[in-house]
């Protein structure tokens, strides 16, 4: 039997389950033993190669998550909020590394992960790619040297069949810059503008949020003050970098204490 670790995908037929496949398979570092969909799907007791339309694989896609976890080491999981925190729970059962790049997920939902972390170990990231994580800590670092003139705005663009917004990844940038002023970004962000709004609160942190095409995914800070502005941006143009970063922390957190990690625990950032 391989000694490769094993990695069960969830949402196996999406976007992202496609290009986790892939990723996968070209690794050589670790092999799929796990395809998930949910109850109903077209794809359930098809062989696996066969639905991604080429060769057979001899795995079948399966409905039954804790079957598929429980041959598994890690479970690479973008799917949605409920169905992650069900995908927690029994990973954790399994003892299996649950690496999230779900979005949209709530206060509730963080709660139940924060449960499941006791007894086995959940990477979650909004955002799988290094250029992300280093724009993230550029932006804390630039939020901490400007003070309150500065106004910050985050921009996003996103494929039109995104369903959240403002994606989880301008969350974390706002989160890194509200860090970096030492205030709780709830309290202070703006999202949706629409009307006549009044001037701009001083301090305000504010999102907007473009939807069309196949747009991966682009994302700038912009600090604006007083007849100057610093841009921060990052475009990613192949959603092969979430997928390899998906795999790098599924990877990592072998041999990692129970808990809850992010992305720049899995870079040494």
């Amino acid at each position: 039997m391989s000694e490769l670790p094993g990695i069960v995908i969830t949402g196996a037929s999406g976007r992202m389950g496609r290009m986790l496949a892939a990723t996968i398979a070209g690794s050589g570092k670790a092999r799929l033993v796990g395809a998930v969909e949910r109850s109903g799907h077209a794809w359930v007791g098809r062989d696996h190669g066969l639905a991604l339309g080429g060769a057979a694989s001899g795995l079948i896609v399966t409905d039954d998550p804790l079957e598929a976890f429980a041959q598994a080491q890690a479970v690479i999981d973008f799917t949605a909020p409920a169905a992650t925190v069900e995908f927690a729970a029994l990973a954790a059962q399994a003892r299996a590394v649950h690496v999230i790049g779900t979005t949209g997920l709530e206060a509730s939902h963080l709660a139940k992960l924060k449960a499941a972390a006791r007894h086995a170990v959940i990477v979650r990231a909004g955002n799988m790619s290094l250029g992300v994580n280093l724009l993230v800590q550029l932006t804390r670092k630039v939020a901490a040297a400007l003070d309150a003139d500065w106004d910050v705005e985050i921009l996003e663009a996103h494929h039109r069949m995104k369903v959240d917004a403002p994606s989880g990844t301008a969350l974390m940038l706002g989160q890194a810059a509200a860090e970096g002023r030492g205030i709780p970004l709830d309290a202070n962000r703006e999202a949706g503008r629409d009307g006549i709004t009044g001037a701009r609160r001083p301090g305000a942190i504010g999102f907007a949020s473009l939807r069309g095409g196949d747009i991966v995914g682009e994302h700038d800070v912009i600090f604006a003050g007083a007849g100057e502005r610093i841009v921060l941006r990052h475009i990613a143009t192949d959603r092969a970098i979430f997928a390899r970063g998906a795999l790098r922390a599924a990877l990592w957190g072998q041999g990692q204490k129970p808990g809850e990690y992010d992305m720049f625990d899995v870079l040494g950032l």
